[in-house]
């Protein structure tokens, strides 16, 4: 059976506050790096460091949101979470000192995680709405929406920053927060009527982190690993001498191939109640960011954004699939934070973790073979997260 049309626009609209909260205001960093390390004279540990700090911001937005989702409805903590965002990506093209660029780049943090846990909340929610047919489809399309971000950050970003005028980044932020206003007015359009109350009290009741402990130590080093390919792994491209052109379609794959993993792996979500799915994504996770390390052929690096491109989002998926599957819906709130909680505690770690390691004799490569390692040790934690009985 297939999701009603009207689940499907709803889906649609709720996906594009996805490609607001990761693909625009947080994943377009790595298109940015480049061009502000150059004319910053940034080291790839203050490089790492902004990611660094937006990820604290994620994770101080991780801790705050279940409050506000006790007092707000989700569509309201959503809409104001990915407005947020917008107004801050126009600020970063407003300031050009590092102080300013943290403080930034943590705000965006923080409105970033209450847009897409909120968002993850009310796709959960959608899917009960619609007798839950083709669940993992639904859940897929909502983390699926952060590829049009990047699609659309690979799309301004280098024209932009290649512009013959000083911090001409600058222009590619105020762009991107531009884009971020117009999906956010979409996506209130698309969703009025959907989640009009608080979660209730209770919402607590029914998760128990024990339940869950290899499963969310798996999406702790998930977030640790995959945190850093997103940060450096365009920079390691600019250093193999790819054009700004090649750069281009490798972010562009990638981004397709989120959008694509709304459909690559729906049955595996809907069909396995244990921690499998997150397993096997993780391993080929390690696989895409072991290629461009392994190859500077261009063939390497856009297999390699392509295949990444069409798993990560689905990890982020695996986890509400897995709260879905296993918890009451009164819980889907806490059981939802909690994951994302530890998903930006590993991400806080990762990306000056690998800027360390890359300023370092063995460079970039050795950043990169690091978070692969990492993913591979997530993928065979996550296969040991067994389902909860069945009440």
């Amino acid at each position: 059976m297939s999701p009603s049309s009207s689940t499907l626009r709803t889906a649609a609209a709720l996906a594009l506050a996805a490609a607001v909260s990761l693909g625009l205001a947080r994943f377009s960093y790595a298109l940015l790096l480049p061009a502000m390390r150059a004319d910053l004279g940034w080291s790839y540990l203050t490089a790492g460091a902004m990611n660094t700090v937006n990820a604290a911001g994620y994770l101080l937005g991780a801790l705050a949101t279940p409050l506000a989702l006790a007092r707000l409805s989700a569509r309201r903590v959503l809409l104001a979470g990915s407005a947020s965002a917008g107004l801050v990506l126009v600020a970063h093209g407003l300031v050009s000192s590092d102080a300013a660029l943290y403080a930034l780049r943590l705000a965006t943090g923080i409105a970033s995680a209450a847009a897409f846990i909120a968002g993850g909340l009310m796709a959960a929610r959608l899917v009960g709405s619609d007798g839950a047919a083709r669940a993992g489809l639904i859940l897929g399309l909502y983390y699926g929406g952060t590829g049009v971000g990047i699609v659309a950050s690979a799309l301004l970003v280098p024209p932009l920053v290649a512009l013959p005028q000083a911090h001409a980044w600058q222009w590619a932020w105020i762009a991107l927060g531009a884009a971020a206003l117009l999906a956010t007015a979409v996506t209130a359009g698309g969703t009025r009527g959907l989640d009009a109350a608080p979660a209730p009290a209770s919402a607590r009741t029914g998760f128990r982190p024990r339940d869950f402990v290899f499963g969310l130590a798996s999406y702790t080093l998930f977030g640790l690993g995959y945190i850093g390919y997103m940060t450096f792994s365009v920079t390691l491209l600019r250093e193999q001498q790819l054009g700004s052109g090649l750069i281009t379609v490798f972010y562009a794959l990638l981004g397709l191939g989120v959008i694509a993993s709304s459909w690559l792996w729906a049955g595996l979500l809907q069909r396995w109640r244990g921690g499998q799915p997150m397993a096997l994504l993780n391993a080929l996770l390690a696989v895409a960011t072991l290629l461009p390390v392994v190859s500077a052929h261009p063939l390497a690096g856009f297999a390699s954004g392509a295949l990444f491109g069409g798993v990560f989002l689905s990890v982020v998926a695996s986890t509400t699939a897995l709260v879905r599957h296993n918890l009451p819906a009164a819980a889907w709130p806490a059981g939802i934070a909690a994951f994302t909680t530890v998903f930006a505690a590993g991400q806080i770690v990762g990306p000056s973790l690998v800027g360390w390691l890359a300023d370092g004799p063995g460079g970039l490569r050795a950043g990169l073979a690091a978070s692969a390692g990492v993913l591979a040790l997530a993928a065979s934690l996550a296969a040991r997260q067994r389902p909860l009985p069945a009440a």
